[in-house]
């Protein structure tokens, strides 16, 4: 019954200041729902930047890298005559050592990472160069035979094609998606057919099924992707040569143990994500820090919004405190009447600050965003997660009672006697 009767007090007070009171919740309200908005909208965008990346990216590249050989002839040479004297060694005609492009034993490779728990998926790939007949000139491109259905489940690949679907590709026997730079420099359009060679000096003919814009230009003006089958016969190979695995894991963090334990197990190359984007990751950290300290910034200044406020209204009210102490109210009553009256400012500035907020993240969320970097991105990203409105709202609450703490410490120690005494 007590508490309620210092309940209504505060309710009391705060009508009697309904302008400030209004104010201090408006505040609330706009800080609340700018945090929600800009927060949403700045992780929405730092999502959408990462997964340029990320969602191109294998967790893990298992591959064959063509390296020189350990001992140069020389270094034999001097080998066998380190018992001996030396004097004018003489070496000619020295070639590379030969080593092909293929993992080796991939197949065999595959099945073993099947089974492997770790494992979210694999997607096998081949990669060439090859030259594209351009009327008179050939332009170089390099093309890249993959599994589509595969491709798109670990590596969003639907996400970048124009003109076509995944299956499409999967069902096309002797298409071929054009990076949107490689077509244009072709002249290329939906339907026509290409002529490519290959290094070997062999040449196909292929049907353009669809175009693919990564937002990377140097990518997409030498890319193009057909079918792993397609690709491996363009190279007369069998279909074990393989030239990349890509490997996605169900825990990202754990990609470059991983990656050191597959190239000691199958005594290949093995190459992480954090390794392969190691500049992107620090610019990632950044961007999430810069939001961070965004929302802070607008939750702290309004914070200091509702303390002034009730600083002032203290003030204002020192006669109502002094009647309350002397009819018998003590120290903590009103202490708790004016934390209450804080509390009540920052309820109602959080309710509309949600409000606000879902209102500001919807509302970017159908502003068209139209880059040619990006054609499957029609609105700004934002990032519609709870958490952001759950941490307003208890933000919210925790500064009010914070900023209404303090003035209401100093209402508690007014003297009644000296009050009316002045009055």
């Amino acid at each position: 019954m007590f508490d309620r009767l210092l309940l209504s007090i505060s309710a009391t007070l705060l009508r009697a200041r309904l302008r400030q009171s209004v104010v201090a919740a408006v505040g609330v309200a706009i800080s609340i729902g700018m945090y929600i908005g800009l927060s949403g909208f700045m992780n929405g965008l730092n999502s959408l930047l990462d997964g340029l990346i990320l969602n191109r990216t294998a967790h893990i590249r298992i591959y064959n890298e063509i390296r020189p050989a350990d001992k140069q002839p020389l270094d034999l040479l001097l080998e066998k005559a380190s018992g001996g004297r030396l004097t004018h060694p003489f070496i000619n005609r020295i070639k590379p050592k030969g080593e092909q492009l293929a993992v080796r034993n991939a197949l065999g490779i595959i099945a073993a990472l099947r089974k492997d728990p770790r494992v979210d998926g694999i997607a096998p790939k081949v990669t060439a160069q090859v030259f594209f007949n351009a009327g008179t000139i050939e332009v170089n491109g390099t093309i890249q035979g993959i599994d589509p259905l595969e491709e798109d489940r670990l590596l969003h690949f639907s996400d970048y094609l124009l003109g076509c679907t995944v299956a499409d590709l999967a069902g096309s026997a002797n298409g071929v998606v054009l990076g949107k730079g490689l077509a244009d420099k072709m002249r290329a359009n939906l339907g026509d057919a290409v002529q490519l060679s290959t290094i070997a000096g062999d040449r196909f003919t292929l049907k353009v099924i669809g175009f693919y814009q990564s937002g990377m230009a140097d990518f997409d003006n030498v890319t193009c992707f057909t079918t792993l089958a397609t690709a491996q016969n363009l190279l007369a190979q069998p279909r074990s040569w393989i030239t990349d695995i890509q490997v996605r894991l169900k825990d990202l963090a754990l990609a470059p143990a991983v990656a050191k334990e597959y190239m000691r197990r199958f005594d290949v190359d093995a190459l992480d994500i954090q390794a392969a984007n190691a500049q992107f990751e620090t610019g990632s950290s950044v961007r999430s820090l810069i939001s961070y300290v965004v929302s802070v910034v607008l939750l702290l200044v309004a914070g200091f919004g509702i303390y002034n406020i009730l600083n002032m209204m203290i003030y204002e009210k020192l006669d109502s405190i002094a009647i309350l102490k002397a009819t018998g109210f003590s120290g903590r009553d009103v202490r708790v009447i004016f934390i209450n009256l804080s509390l009540i400012i920052g309820a109602c500035g959080a309710v509309a600050g949600l409000l606000l907020g879902a209102f500001m993240a919807f509302g970017i969320g159908r502003i068209p965003f139209k880059f040619d970097a990006l054609p499957t991105v029609k609105t700004y990203p934002v990032d519609h997660d709870p958490k952001y409105y759950l941490i307003g709202v208890a933000f919210a609450l925790v500064t009010t009672f914070i900023a209404g703490l303090f003035p209401a410490r100093k209402a508690s120690r007014v003297d009644p006697v000296e009050i009316i005494r002045g009055k």
